[in-house]
């Protein structure tokens, strides 16, 4: 049981949280119809309602799948009790299990929105190309027994700049009606051993970062060349890419905000690449 402190009711405001969590003990963000599911959006909402002493519904800015982590994740919900930044913090963490964390709680503006203010995205994919595979950090990061070539990895991924098309790199089950997004940086990079897929984008469709990551893997172990992603994406053909990548190395890194709402988020990157710039 939590000790509250005096609420003070009022006009609905709106409040915006800074999340990190470790995917790899979540189906993923989005609440689910059965029980069995065990998500981030349940678990945080259940606290946040306790906390608030009234049912509370949340806004994410992306919707993570199961077992992709994120160090920098932005909500937002809407409540008549202002219980203050300590109780919508340590007060939450204290009702929330191991894997999930508010790591800062801010009134905003209630023309806010978590998910369509945001100007952008940016992800890390996080590779560990070894024979053996890693112990310390399973489910941290995607092991690979072949070796890399980071460089043509890098040059390759240049294709993906620009407002384009990723039909190739969309999953079969995804929602959104328009399949182009603007990709305004990208680079592959080897960092303390790992490899780090970098990627911003103004959004992202279902699965684009890891089907990205799958074809970008191919052109790595010189299964396919170095134009092979530039003519993915002019055949717009999702069959024709690579495997979607596992969703073990996978973390949402930062969101862009316009900076008149002071909330921007991020980057924030993951501890075991810590050195990476």
């Amino acid at each position: 049981m939590v000790n509250k402190p005096l609420a003070i009711s009022g006009p609905q405001k709106r409040i915006v949280l800074g999340l990190e969590y470790d995917g790899s003990v979540f189906s993923g963000w989005q609440k689910q119809a059965s029980p069995a599911q065990n998500t981030i959006q349940e678990n945080l909402e259940h606290a946040l309602s306790q906390v608030a002493d009234e049912r509370i519904s949340t806004v994410c800015a992306g919707r993570t799948d199961s077992g992709v982590h994120a160090t920098c994740q932005v909500i937002h919900f809407d409540t008549t009790i202002d219980r203050g930044e300590n109780a919508w913090t340590r007060g939450v963490n204290s009702l929330l299990p191991k894997g999930v964390r508010v790591t800062w709680a801010k009134n905003v503006d209630p023309e806010f929105h978590a998910r369509f203010t945001a100007q952008a995205r940016r992800y890390c994919y996080v590779i560990q190309s070894s024979r053996i595979e890693p112990a310390i950090f399973s489910g941290k990061v995607t092991h690979v027994r072949r070796e890399l070539d980071v460089a043509a990895m890098h040059r390759s991924a240049q294709a993906l700049l620009g407002e384009q098309d990723f039909s190739a790199f969309r999953a079969a089950g995804c929602q959104s009606n328009n399949p182009h997004r603007n990709v305004s940086s990208v680079a592959v990079t080897a960092c303390n051993g790992l490899i780090v897929i970098d990627i911003c984008a103004n959004a992202f469709l279902q699965h684009m970062v890891r089907n990205i990551t799958g074809s970008l893997l191919d052109v790595g172990a010189g299964i396919e060349s170095e134009c092979w992603i530039a003519e993915l994406l002019l055949d717009r053909d999702r069959s024709k890419a690579g495997a979607t990548a596992p969703s073990d190395g996978l973390y949402l890194v930062a969101v862009k905000y316009p900076d008149a709402y002071q909330v921007n988020s991020g980057p924030k990157f993951p501890l075991i690449i810590s050195a990476y710039q």
